[in-house]
């Protein structure tokens, strides 16, 4: 097992539904109860282990979607794996990009694919009724586990200590939550475990709120978590904290108008030289091979999202979706670990371009598949139109094979070291006080000679190029669309690549686009939210 407590959290998925009736705001938020009254109700945490079960719940939250077969759903319309949190997030990150395209006419993924949504997308309304749902699991939690509730049932003070630390990790969990919220929607209400249960229209607040909140929870929930690198692997620490505050840091200007590229510098400074995480001096494939978890590579992840092609039976949640939708084509499944491929993303030939060739040979990063595939999108619906992508893998690193051939082992980087490099790196290049251009520059050269890419000197270092740096080393991670954004390229006329406004050739689009709009369903249970501008 890669982590102790994640049996639990399967067994509560598969036997208790993902039901939450005791959920606040459910009915405004699109969440489903379903028939169980026993899951997080006061009979339930009379056994001490259930409150590591909860939290184990909300760590496979990120990978598995709501429930199948005779059950129902934890989101009214939202069933299965389809509506798994990692598969949405890299629906809304990466296909309205450069960096990938899908073949499938799923109503509201061509739209995805050219940046042509409406707010009746289903994947906007997915991506946005899952973060919620894990929050309302979050303060759900929060609410069961205050110091009153604890001594009425006895709690000894040994588990206590534990489930204090339980408690800043379901509030680091909702902050991720609410960090993507506001990155994809800006305005969104906020909901605590101090909000009442049962129906009520949350209050819609700013950009600038949510952010101040999602600061204010990251700042304050550093007493609570685990010292860096004393956590099980899985399980956030402090030192994911001060990843994500400096990653909304780096986003301030997009999100409240201010720069805070200096506060961003100086937080990855202190994760660099304090936290115990280190760049991982294996090759580059190691990262995204089915050990990562134990092949060098997980010394630098921060926050992995784990897998596990035994205990994670999610068919088509998480990187089960990821990798088997990346598989089609003249390529052999097997090759990558799998069973079969779904024929479904490539990357576009704009991306392709940011590497020195298409075969690896000048940077290890650029694993492109090009046999029976064409460079030319001309027809995004066929899978040999536009190159297919390898990065990920459900072999181990010596080429052995992983547990399953269905479901893959590969754990997903959502935070790993080398991005602090590249935000230190960028900060610095935007006048961060704090920042230091030739330190920078050594961390960019040791990201390259891991790729077994050119070095660089610092005045190749400027924005344009960290920018085609940061694709070249965290694509497919769920970054393109906000580095995209910070960088002014999103929309617009600036950046162009094919199908981009959906049009072969590419076309600029509207700067509203910049934000997704709230979905029209979510309006439509809770009339109080106001749409975002452009969208009207």
């Amino acid at each position: 097992m890669k982590i102790s407590f994640k049996y639990i959290s399967y067994f509560l998925l598969l036997v208790l539904g993902l039901s939450m009736t005791l959920t606040s705001c459910t009915d405004d938020l699109n969440v489903t109860p379903t028939d169980d009254d026993e899951f997080l109700s006061e009979a339930f945490f009379k056994d001490p282990e259930s409150y590591k079960q909860v939290l184990a719940k909300l760590y496979a939250g990120l990978y598995v979607g709501g429930n199948d077969g005779d059950a129902l759903p934890d989101i009214s319309g939202l069933g299965g794996d389809f509506s798994s949190y990692l598969r949405l997030l890299f629906v809304t990150q990466e296909f309205p990009t450069d960096e990938a395209i899908v073949a499938w006419n799923d109503d509201g993924l061509p739209a995805l694919n050219g940046q042509t949504w409406s707010p009746s997308n289903q994947f906007l309304y997915g991506i946005f009724s899952r973060a919620f749902y894990e929050i309302s699991v979050a303060n759900e939690f929060l609410r069961q586990t205050t110091d009153e509730k604890l001594n009425e049932r006895g709690v000894d003070a040994n588990l206590k200590a534990e489930i204090a630390t339980f408690r800043a990790e379901a509030r680091f969990l909702r902050a991720f939550s609410y960090y993507n919220l506001m990155d994809l929607f800006g305005n969104v209400p906020i909901t605590t475990e101090a909000d009442p249960v049962g129906l009520f229209y949350p209050v819609q607040k700013s950009r600038a709120e949510v952010f101040a909140f999602i600061e204010s929870e990251l700042k304050d929930m550093d007493s609570g978590l685990a010292a860096s690198k004393t956590n099980e692997y899985g399980r956030v620490d402090k030192t994911a904290a001060k990843f994500l505050l400096a990653q909304i840091y780096l986003n301030a200007k997009v999100y409240i108008g201010t720069e805070k590229f200096n506060e961003a510098a100086v937080l990855c400074n202190e994760i660099i030289t304090t936290s115990g995480y280190t760049f991982a001096d294996v090759p580059y494939r190691y990262l995204f091979s089915a050990d990562n978890n134990r092949n060098g590579a997980q010394s630098e992840f921060i926050f992995p999202v784990v897998s596990d092609g035994i205990a994670i039976r999610a068919t088509g949640g998480g990187m089960s979706f990821i990798l088997h939708a990346s598989i089609g084509g003249k390529m052999n499944a097997g090759d990558q670990g799998m069973n079969g491929g779904w024929s479904g993303i490539r990357t576009r030939p704009e991306f392709v371009k940011l590497f020195p060739d298409e075969t690896a040979t000048g940077d290890k990063r650029g694993t492109f598949f090009t046999d029976g595939q064409t460079l030319d999108i001309a027809n995004y619906g066929v899978f040999s139109n536009g190159y297919a992508v390898r990065k990920y893998t459900n072999l181990n690193s010596d080429g052995s094979a992983a547990q399953k051939t269905d479901i893959p082992d590969t754990d997903f980087p959502m935070f790993r070291l080398s991005d602090v490099y590249l935000m230190y790196a960028e900060a610095t290049v935007r006048g961060a006080a704090s920042g230091n251009l030739a330190t920078a520059t050594g961390y960019i050269n040791k990201i390259r000679t891991r790729a077994g890419a050119a070095t660089i000197t610092s005045s190749d270092l400027n924005l344009n190029f960290i920018l085609d740096e940061r694709g070249r080393e965290l694509f497919w991670e769920c970054h393109r669309r906000t580095d995209l954004i910070r960088f002014g390229k999103f929309t617009g006329g600036s950046k162009i690549w094919q199908w981009k406004g959906g049009v072969k050739n590419g076309s600029g689009t509207d700067s509203y686009r910049d934000l997704m709009p709230i979905p029209s369903r979510t309006i439509q249970a809770n009339p109080t939210l106001k749409q975002n501008t452009g969208y009207n």
